[in-house]
């Protein structure tokens, strides 16, 4: 058999030590008393500030960048998913087509870009791309050849990009 003992509980055990504070309390001239509840008025504003009031401020003060930071990236989500609707409003290319069109926009951009096509797959080397014509390109390869990146390799190097773009040009229908 277990005997169950009896736990004081945690008020009797801060029974002396709230004894022993009023005592010392007591003890004290009025002029201590004032200064202690001066301090200690005053540590509870510091805690009130600090706990409570500043976080809730700062709160306050973050919540315009962030909500106008928000309702930019919703605007920009939603751009994308008009353009993901318009793209799967087009109809559908065969690849011949997406072929034709992705050897039309590589040959835009004259020397600085070379076409390799194994099957559904085609690797463009750039070299020394401008930024906006690269921009330009792979809109125009989106759109009119259908073709998805699946891997880019660039670095920039000057005025422009250097490396290469793996497509996945669509399937037979």
């Amino acid at each position: 058999m277990s005997r169950s003992r009896s736990r004081p509980s945690p008020l009797a055990t801060l029974a002396p030590l709230r004894e022993a504070a009023a005592l010392r309390w007591g003890a004290l001239a009025a002029r201590e008393r004032i200064g202690l509840a001066l301090a200690g008025g005053a540590l509870a504003l510091l805690l009130l500030w600090s706990l409570g009031i500043r976080p809730a401020w700062q709160v306050l003060r973050e919540a315009p960048a962030q909500r106008a930071a928000l309702e930019a990236q919703l605007a920009r989500m939603r751009s994308l998913a008009t353009e993901a609707r318009e793209l799967r409003a087009q109809p559908p290319v065969t690849p011949e087509q997406s072929g034709a069109a992705l050897e039309a926009a590589t040959a835009r951009l004259g020397e600085k870009a070379r076409l390799n096509r194994v099957g559904d797959q085609a690797t463009v080397t750039l070299t020394a791309l401008e930024p906006l014509a690269l921009l330009d390109w792979l809109g125009e390869v989106r759109g009119a050849a259908r073709a998805r990146v699946v891997e880019a390799q660039l670095t920039r190097s000057g005025s422009g990009y250097s490396g290469s773009v793996v497509l996945a040009l669509p399937r037979a229908l």
